[in-house]
Formats: structure tokens, C-alpha cells, sequence
């Protein structure tokens, strides 16, 4: 009926028609594992999941009573995810209008993510391959050899956790889509009867994908654990030791960053140059609010923060978790051993039950965050300040939790006092983390000092605004490096003094002091997940709104939460900074560990004085900053297709304005999703090739000059540099573009002229700069840190 109007011309004005939107719905989409399941009879797949349960807990069961523990837990939390997810979707999808353009996003965002594994899990099938070939032509540890572990088994040991791990990364990804893409519409839908009940909605629908993130990481390594265990007949005569366990789960670790690596480039490019794109032509050039159902390019914005912030934090949170989980256990079974404790189980599994407690006290979190009795009330409190209550609620309680399971499973006679300060590390760990929350929140939420100053600067200009932008972004790295610095230190010195000491009587607790506050610091990572997950469903809501054309007082409860939702997705990144910088240290430890296994000589000490180590480590800098440049550029490119596409639209179609044209969303669909999956390889394959070409580089110098460990000195080198420079770079990149956000934010709620004045406009240049900072390049820094670290363990032999 609408072609035919179309055709003949007579278009009425645009808001007495029904306002509908083209039905962009392709069929729906359901995975082909989904649709298998679903054609199966529900009896045989209850019969089913009590076998595998059974069988799970029967493994458990041999292994050791405390992963019984922390499976049980992780399927409570299970449990409780889908009672959230129940919850969040019993509640209704608004207006037909609103549930058109949700359906619209859903599309987009399952397309893309299907695309975007499928190419992920091609190039994580090559890597598999490779790995395999390198594995089974190199030389065994004098641990395996008498345990009689053969090249081949280590290979396809190795191989298995890398794939597991990236499937559980990928699932990771998909459980964080699969609910923000539903909750949207619902989080809209609410704030038309009040902001608490908005509120509640969109932490729930963030804590569901939050509770199956962590308890995916927690299930995923605790299974790998007990299968080979059992299968190895671990601790049995003439088999290997428990403490060398540990060495076998890095390809885990190795497949998770490895998959959130590229979905978090893949995500970031997406949904930066869809926004980018949307607010050059539509705010700037053509004056028109954000979101305006008129742009082109909006369902791909709104479709953009799926992909890239829900999807790919998901995958990078998942990542930090089984990183740090893994090389904590390393780190627990090597100090167990030099301390000949004589039941080394509680140091290898404590990390699991760390985790498993913070399943427990980020629900706790979730659920204290009600809403209200009466109805009426549209807006009573800050919603930031709800959430930080939810947070202190977290805290108290994984304070509790921690100090419990030192004592539980850290207590050894040979020192009765080291669990408490180990409980004390994690106290530090802890602390670390609520003061990087309020250092982020204090450079970029709009209510403080800061924001203001870098609003104020607009008023003179797009000039001044980026300058005092980046000036704000380069001051955020100092506060935030003192905290990290105090806290390796002081967790350090607190593990060195636990008096547990190594036959040679030296104090040995340094590096497992820091590895404890490491999981203090990640003991609430249910909770920030939540936040996180908070920022991107709110500024769907606020697009649907926006779109649907719903009464301003709804707009102005969704602008609102989407100011809330910026400022906990940079405390996020800010959170994900701090605990990747601590692991990353965890995890350079555990390489040298390993390097020392494989070489039968002490490897202690990296000298910076050797030219060829110092060499590695610039290279290490450089790494990270060419990285940043791909991954800026690649928006930058992309961005600049869509402008052109709706440019072309507006000429094209001058309809548009005046609402007699519809927009061809699809288009920018497109254009976004083929460009970022082309650009994101680049700079992932920069990250995964160049270790390992400078490490096998340096081997082969080292043999002909004959040092045989300069490989393996030269890539700790470039790990040490690349984690230092990548740290400070990702503070910089994450805070300025949060920081120019909410500057905007703050000027669109009505300050130094509001929307549409040329302060405005200054403002949004600022934030269109501050895009791929915050989104694709920062978050995609976290994973680079993490993942040489894991691709260095997973190399270690071949460097020697």
C-alpha cells in the first residue's frame, strides 16, 4: 500500500501515518546447535543434561571435593541467570512501533555476529593447526618426560583448551548479545512509567550475561581441570605431580583472548563508524537530535552498541577472568612445590573458588537494586548513585567471602599466619578496584570538575575542545599508575613476608601475594560486568525512544541513564585496565616459570642493558602504537563510507527531511558490518604474528652467537614494554573519549547553550574524535596486553 503512495506522489505528513517502519526483519535466526536441541524431545534432553551433570560431577568428584564446590556454585549461578533472564522478559515490549525497531537492531546484530564468528573461528581453526605442528616438533619438560606425557598428548592437550577456550569466549560474546538486544525495547518500554523501573530492567537484563560470563570462565577451566586429572591419573605413582597441572590449561587462556581480540576490533570498528558517520552528517550538517529516525545511518549505530559493547566486553571480561585464573595456578603450584606443602591442592584451586564467591556476592549486588512501590514517580534519585550502592553491597560482601576462603584453603601448618596475609593481599586487590572506579568515574562523569572544564572549553571552539580533551585523557594515567604501582608493591611485600620459605629457606610468597590481590581486584567482576552491560542497553533504550518519536519526559529518563551508562562503561574499561595490568604481571611470571622449566637453567632476571633485550623492547612500544594507529585509522576509513552513503541519501532523497522518504537503513548495515570484518584482521594479525616472529628472530641469533636464551629474553622484554606502554595508552585512549561524551552530554542537558548551539557542535566534533579512543582502540588494547602475554606461554618452547 505504502509503494503505491509512494509511486503516485501523495504522501501525507509523515507523523499522522501509523508510524511504522520498513520491515527490515530477515527470517529469524536461531543457531544451528539451538535448532538441533529444539527438534529434540524435552524428556530425552532432560535425561541428557542429568547424565552430563552427573558425569561432571562424578570427575569432580575424583578430583577434589573443592571443585565439587565451585561446580555446584557455578550451576546455582546458572540457575539464577535464567530466573533474571525470565524476569527481564516477562516484561513488555511497548508500542508495535518500539518492537519494530528493536526487531530491526536484532537483526542486524545477529547478522553481523554470525558473520563475524564465522571468519573468528576459520582463522582460530588455522591457529589450532599451527599450534599442533609447532607442539608436536619440540622438545618436553623434564616434568612431562617422567611423567610420561609424549609430545603428542601435550599437543593435543594444548590444541583442546585452545579451542575450548575460544568457544567459550564466543559463547561468552553471544549470551551478552543475545540479552541487550531484548532488554533494549523492555528498558524503552519501562521509562515510559518511571526511571527506577527503567533502571531495574536494564541491570538485570546486564547482570544475566554478567553471572553466565563468570560462570562460564569458572565452569570452563574447572572442567578442563578435573577431565584431565582424571584422565592423566594425576598423583598416581609414576604419573605427573599436581603442581605441573596447571602448564597444560594455557591454551585456554590462549583461545579466549584470541577470540575477543578480534571481536572487540571487529565490534569496536562496527559500532564506531556508525556513530561517527551518524553524528558528522546528522548532528553536525544537518542539525538534527542524535538518534533521529531521519538518519540513515541510526539502526546501524544502535545496532553498533550490541555488537561492540555488549558482545565483545562479554568476550574481553571472559578473557581477563580465565587469563588470570590460569596463570594463578601456575604461579599457587609452583610455590607450592618449592615450599614442599604437602596438600598443594588449596593453592592451584583457590582462584576457582574466588570466582565461584563472586557469583555469589555480584547476585547479592544485582538483586539489591529494587524498584519502587509507587508508580507515579518519574525521577527521584541519581541512578549513578543506585548503582554505586549496589557496588559498596558487592564489596562488603566479597570482603567476607575472600577472607573466608584464605582461610579455608590457604592454611598450611608450615605457616599458620601466611592465609591472613594473603587475605590481606586480596584486601588490597579489592580497595585497588573501588578506587579505579572512582578515579574513572571522577575523570568522566559530568559531575565533576574535569567534564566541566573540557564542556567550557568548547565555547571557543572545535580547537580548544580537543586540545583540553587529550590534555584531560594524557593527566587521567598518572593517579591510576600510582594505584596500580602501590598495589603490586605492598601485595607484594605482604606475600614475601607470609613466612613461607623454599628448602633453601628464602621467602617465597612475593609473586602469589600479587597474584591474590589480582583475583581481590577481579573478585567483583560479576558486579562491574553488570555496569558495564548497563551503558549500552540504556543508549538503545534511549535510541528506540528517540526513533518511535515517544513524549520528551521519556527521552529525558533515557538521556539520563545513557549519561549513567557512559560513565560506567569507562569505570569498566578503567576496571579492565587495572586488572589486566596486575595479570598481565601474573602472567609474565608464569612465562618465566615456564621458560625455566623448558631450559633446565634459573630464568630470574631480564637484563635491559643487552642491546638485543632492549631492542625487544622497543619493538614491545612500538607494537602497541602502531596497533592503536590501524585501529583508529580502520574507523576513521569506515566512518568515512558512511558519511558518503548518507550524504548521498540526503541528495538523493530530500524527502527525507521532512519525513515524506523513508531512509534506507540497510545500506549502512552493509557498508559498516563488510568494512569492519575487512579491517579488523590487520591489526590482529599485527598482534599475533609479531611475537612470534621476533622471538624465533632472536633464537636464531642467539644460536650463532651462543646464547640459547636470548629468544626467550628478547620476547620478555617486548612483553614488559608492550604491557607498560599499553597500560598508560589504553588510560589515555578509554578516559579522554569518555570524558568528551559526557562534556557532550553535558552541554545537550541544557549547559553553556545546550543542543544545536556552536558550543554543541565543538562538543560533538570532540566526541566523534573520542569514539574510537574509547571503543576500538582502548578496549581492544586490554585484550592486546593479555594476549601476548598468553601467546608467549603458549610459545614458550619454540623461543628456546
Amino acid at each position: 500500500m505504502m509503494d503505491e503512495d509512494v509511486e503516485n506522489g501523495n504522501l501525507g505528513p509523515y507523523q499522522d501515518r501509523p508510524r511504522i517502519f520498513p520491515a527490515m526483519r530477515s527470517k529469524p535466526y536461531t543457531p544451528l546447535i539451538l535448532r538441533i536441541l529444539m527438534g529434540v524431545n524435552v524428556r530425552v534432553l532432560i535425561v541428557l543434561l542429568v547424565f552430563c551433570l552427573g558425569a561432571v560431577f562424578y570427575v569432580g568428584a575424583r578430583t577434589s571435593p573443592i571443585i565439587v564446590f565451585v561446580f555446584t556454585i557455578c550451576i546455582i549461578s546458572f540457575l539464577f541467570s535464567i530466573y533474571l533472564a525470565k524476569w527481564v522478559l516477562s516484561k513488555d515490549e511497548g508500542p508495535p512501533e518500539m518492537a519494530q525497531i528493536s526487531d530491526a537492531i536484532r537483526d542486524g546484530a545477529e547478522g553481523f555476529f554470525r558473520t563475524q564468528y564465522g571468519t573468528i573461528s576459520k582463522m582460530a581453526l588455522l591457529l589450532a593447526l599451527v599450534i599442533l605442528g609447532i607442539y608436536l616438533f619440540r622438545s618436553t619438560t623434564p616434568q612431562q618426560e617422567s611423567s610420561g606425557l609424549g609430545r603428542s598428548t601435550s599437543a593435543y592437550i594444548t590444541v583442546a583448551a585452545f579451542l575450548l577456550g575460544a568457544l567459550c569466549s564466543g559463547i561468552a560474546g553471544y549470551v551478552g548479545m543475545w540479552v541487550s538486544v531484548r532488554a533494549n525495547v523492555r528498558v524503552a518500554s519501562a521509562a515510559r512509567r518511571s526511571a527506577r523501573e527503567a533502571l531495574q530492567v536494564a541491570v538485570r537484563a546486564g547482570g544475566f550475561s554478567a553471572i553466565i560470563v563468570v560462570g562460564m570462565a569458572v565452569i570452563g577451566v574447572s572442567i578442563l581441570y578435573a577431565a584431565f586429572y582424571v584422565w592423566l591419573g594425576v598423583d598416581s605413582p609414576g604419573s605427573m605431580k599436581v603442581t605441573d597441572l596447571p602448564l597444560l590449561l594455557v591454551g585456554y587462556g590462549f583461545g579466549a583472548s584470541f577470540v575477543a581480540l578480534f571481536a572487540q576490533l571487529g565490534g569496536g570498528i562496527y559500532t564506531k563508524a556508525a556513530d561517527v558517520g551518524a553524528d558528522l552528517v546528522g548532528k553536525v550538517e544537518q542539525g538534527i537530535p542524535e538518534d533521529d529516525p531521519r538518519n540513515p545511518a541510526v539502526i546501524a549505530d544502535l545496532v553498533g552498541d550490541n555488537v561492540g559493547d555488549c558482545a565483545a566486553r562479554g568476550a574481553d571480561l571472559f578473557e581477563s577472568i580465565a587469563a588470570e585464573i590460569v596463570s594463578a595456578m601456575i604461579l599457587g603450584g609452583t610455590m607450592a612445590q618449592h615450599c614442599k606443602i604437602e596438600d598443594p591442592s588449596g593453592f592451584i584451586l583457590f582462584p576457582l573458588v574466588v570466582h565461584s564467591f563472586d557469583l555469589v556476592v555480584s547476585s547479592i549486588g544485582i538483586l539489591s537494586i529494587r524498584g519502587t512501590r509507587d508508580p507515579g514517580v518519574k525521577l527521584i534519585e541519581d541512578p549513578m548513585a543506585i548503582i554505586q550502592k549496589g557496588y559498596s553491597v558487592t564489596i562488603f560482601f566479597a570482603v567476607l567471602t575472600f577472607g573466608a576462603s584464605t582461610r579455608w584453603l590457604l592454611y598450611t601448618e608450615q605457616a599458620p599466619s601466611a592465609w591472613f596475609n594473603f587475605a590481606l593481599c586480596g584486601l588490597v586487590g579489592i580497595m585497588t578496584a573501588y578506587v579505579f572506579v572512582w578515579i574513572t568515574k571522577y575523570y568522566t562523569d559530568y559531575k565533576h570538575e574535569p567534564v566541566r572544564t573540557l564542556a567550557l572549553s568548547s565555547s571557543t571552539g572545535h580547537g580548544t575542545n580537543i586540545i583540553a580533551g587529550i590534555s584531560l585523557g594524557l593527566e587521567s594515567t598518572a593517579l591510576p599508575v600510582l594505584v596500580i604501582s602501590v598495589s603490586i608493591i605492598s601485595a607484594f611485600w605482604l606475600g614475601h613476608t607470609s613466612g613461607l620459605i623454599d628448602e633453601k629457606g628464602n621467602p617465597t610468597g612475593g609473586l602469589f601475594g600479587t597474584a591474590v590481590a589480582t583475583m581481590g581486584m577481579l573478585s567483583t567482576a560479576g558486579y562491574v560486568l553488570t555496569m558495564d552491560m548497563f551503558g549500552p542497553i540504556a543508549d538503545n533504550a534511549g535510541g528506540i525512544v528517540e526513533m518511535s518519536q515517544q513524549p520528551e519526559s521519556v527521552r529525558e529518563i533515557t538521556d539520563v541513564l545513557d549519561a549513567v551508562g557512559n560513565t560506567t562503561k569507562a569505570t569498566t574499561k578503567g576496571f579492565a585496565i587495572g586488572s589486566a595490568a596486575l595479570a598481565s604481571f601474573l602472567l609474565f611470571s608464569a612465562y618465566m616459570d615456564e621458560v625455566a622449566a623448558f631450559a633446565h637453567v634459573p630464568f630470574r632476571e631480564v637484563d635491559i642493558a643487552i642491546p638485543e633485550v632492549f631492542v625487544g623492547g622497543l619493538l614491545g612500544s612500538m607494537l602497541i602504537y602502531l596497533f592503536s594507529a590501524w585501529a583508529c585509522s580502520a574507523v576513521g576509513r569506515t566512518a568515512q563510507e558512511v558519511v558518503n552513503e548518507v550524504r548521498r541519501q540526503f541528495i538523493e532523497r530530500p524527502g527525507i527531511m521532512e519525513y515524506k522518504e523513508k531512509p534506507d537503513y540497510g545500506r549502512c548495515v552493509a557498508i559498516v558490518a563488510s568494512a569492519s570484518l575487512r579491517e579488523m584482521i590487520k591489526p590482529g594479525a599485527l598482534a599475533i604474528i609479531s611475537p612470534i616472529v621476533v622471538g624465533l628472530l632472536f633464537r636464531i641469533l642467539g644460536h650463532f652467537t651462543g646464547r640459547p636464551l636470548l629468544g626467550a629474553k628478547v620476547v620478555a622484554a617486548m612483553l614488559m614494554f608492550a604491557t607498560v606502554s599499553g597500560i598508560l595508552m589504553a588510560l589515555f585512549l578509554n578516559t579522554a573519549g569518555g570524558a568528551w561524551d559526557n562534556a557532550k552530554k553535558y552541554i545537550e542537558t541544557g549547559a553553556l547553550g545546550g543542543k544545536g548551539s556552536d558550543c554543541h557542535k565543538a562538543a560533538v566534533t570532540g566526541d566523534t574524535v573520542g569514539d574510537p579512543f574509547k571503543d576500538t582502540a582502548g578496549p581492544s588494547l586490554h585484550v592486546l596486553i593479555k594476549m601476548l602475554a598468553t601467546i608467549t606461554l603458549v610459545m614458550a618452547p619454540v623461543f628456546l
